[in-house]
């Protein structure tokens, strides 16, 4: 079944599409609410942008999961060997950790120097996320 996926002319093109959809929701986002963190826009709410941003930035990670699995699946022993996507994968569980830490001491309530270097270390790990998926095809 996901041999026939990798082989039809248009359905792996389109995982990818729908992969870089979700990530750039991804980033996108985060770097909208990092924005808003170092006080850029500051007439809109950080908790109201905080809600919109996150839901969009989730929806954006289901759509990565859904697809990344559908496309690993085509290809898991290759993508297995592959330095690019172990560096891909190390990176997406650090920016988890992260976030899970940026959530736990409730950052977006303290808007603090910490909350701000959580927001941009976080936007920096997905920027090389994306970075080593490009890389994938090459190493």
């Amino acid at each position: 079944m996901f041999q026939s996926l990798a082989a039809h002319p248009w359905a792996y093109p389109a995982l990818e599409v729908i992969h870089l959809l979700g990530v750039s929701l991804i980033i996108g986002n985060l770097l909208l609410l990092e924005l808003r963190l170092f006080g850029r826009s500051q007439q809109i709410p950080l908790e109201a942008l905080a809600r919109m941003s996150l839901a969009l930035v989730a929806a954006g990670f289901g759509l990565v999961l859904a697809s990344g699995l559908l496309m690993f699946a085509t290809q898991a022993l290759d993508l297995i060997a592959n330095r690019a996507f172990l560096i891909k994968m190390l990176l997406i569980g650090l920016a988890a950790a992260n976030a899970a830490v940026f959530h736990a001491r409730q950052s977006l309530r303290r808007a603090d120097r910490t909350a701000r270097l959580q927001m941009l270390i976080s936007s920096l790990l997905w920027i090389a996320v994306l970075a080593s998926g490009r890389a994938i095809g090459y190493l």
